[in-house]
C-alpha cells in the first residue's frame, strides 16, 4: 500500500476513492439514528433519502472527475458500464442496520479496470474504520497494512454471514453443513465482517444472493491482506457472478470449506 509502489494513475484513483469515502462517511452520519422515510423495494429491502442521496452525491463527484468511467450503484440508473474504468458504489451496505440503529453498516467503492476490481474500499462511518484494498498492492486499515488471521482449518475458524435469511433451502443446507465444521459461528455484520476478516477477526463468511454493489469492493481488500474471495464453485468474482460469496482467511481454509459445501 506504499505509494511508491503505485502506478501514478492508481495512486490518483486510491486518493480519490479515499477523499470520496471522507464525504460519504460524513453525509451517512448527518442521517444515522435520525427520523427517516424508509420504502420497501420490488425485493422488500429498505431504502431510505440517505442512500439515494449519498449515491447521487457519489456519482456526481466521480463524473466530475473522471467523466468517461462507467457507474454502476444500487440506486441509480447505471452508466457507461462498456468503458474502461466502472465504478461500482453501495452508498450503505448493510441498509437494514442502519435504519435499525446498528453501527455496523458500511459504504462500499470499488474501481474496476477491465471488469476486474482494480481497488476497493469498506468504510465503516460510526466506527471510523476504512480498509483500503489494491490489486497486488495489500490491504490496509486507516493506513495500516493489515493481514489476515492465516488460519487453515475449519475447526479452528469463526465464520460469518450476515442473516441465515439469505440462504434458500440449498444454500441454507450447505451453511448448516461448514457450520458444524467451524470453531464458531456468528450472525450480522453486513461488508463489516469481510472488513474484519481482513484484519485476522474473522476467518470465513458465507452469503448468497448479493449484487455486484455489494462484493466488488471486498474483492481487493480480502485479498489484498493474503484472503481468498470468490463464489461458491471457487471462481473469481465480477459482475456477472451469481451473487454466492465466500471469503476465506487462507487458500487451505477455502477449498476446506468448499469440500465442504460440495
Amino acid at each position: 500500500m506504499h505509494s511508491s509502489t503505485m502506478s501514478p494513475d492508481r495512486e490518483k484513483l486510491a486518493r480519490f476513492a479515499d477523499t470520496l469515502a471522507d464525504v460519504t462517511d460524513a453525509m451517512a452520519m448527518t442521517y444515522f439514528r435520525k427520523p427517516l422515510d424508509v420504502e420497501r423495494k420490488a425485493d422488500l429491502s429498505p431504502v431510505t433519502q440517505a442512500d439515494r442521496a449519498i449515491e447521487a452525491l457519489m456519482r456526481e463527484r466521480i463524473a466530475e472527475r473522471f467523466p468517461a468511467h462507467g457507474i454502476l450503484g444500487e440506486e441509480h440508473e447505471n452508466t457507461r458500464l462498456d468503458a474502461a474504468h466502472v465504478w461500482v458504489l453501495d452508498p450503505i451496505d448493510g441498509t437494514k442496520s442502519f435504519v435499525s440503529g446498528m453501527p455496523t453498516f458500511g459504504t462500499l467503492i470499488a474501481c474496476l479496470s477491465d471488469g476486474v476490481p482494480e481497488l476497493g474500499v469498506i468504510s465503516i462511518p460510526p466506527t471510523g474504520e476504512r480498509w483500503v484494498g489494491l490489486r497486488g498492492g495489500g490491504a490496509a486499515l486507516n493506513g495500516k497494512v493489515c493481514k489476515t488471521s492465516g488460519v487453515t482449518r475449519l475447526a479452528d475458524a469463526t465464520l460469518y454471514t450476515t442473516t441465515p435469511d439469505m440462504f434458500d433451502e440449498t444454500g441454507s443446507a450447505r451453511f448448516e453443513a461448514l457450520s458444524k465444521k467451524v470453531g464458531m459461528r456468528r450472525f450480522g455484520g453486513d461488508c463489516y465482517a469481510y472488513g474484519l476478516l481482513a484484519s485476522g477477526h474473522v476467518d470465513l463468511v458465507l452469503e448468497m444472493n448479493l449484487q455486484p454493489y455489494d462484493y466488488m469492493a471486498l474483492v481487493a481488500v480480502v485479498e489484498g491482506a493474503g484472503g481468498v474471495i470468490t463464489d461458491w464453485n471457487g471462481k473469481a468474482l465480477g459482475l456477472q457472478s451469481d451473487g454466492r460469496v465466500i471469503a476465506a482467511a487462507s487458500a487451505a481454509l477455502h477449498a476446506e470449506a468448499l469440500e465442504v459445501m460440495a
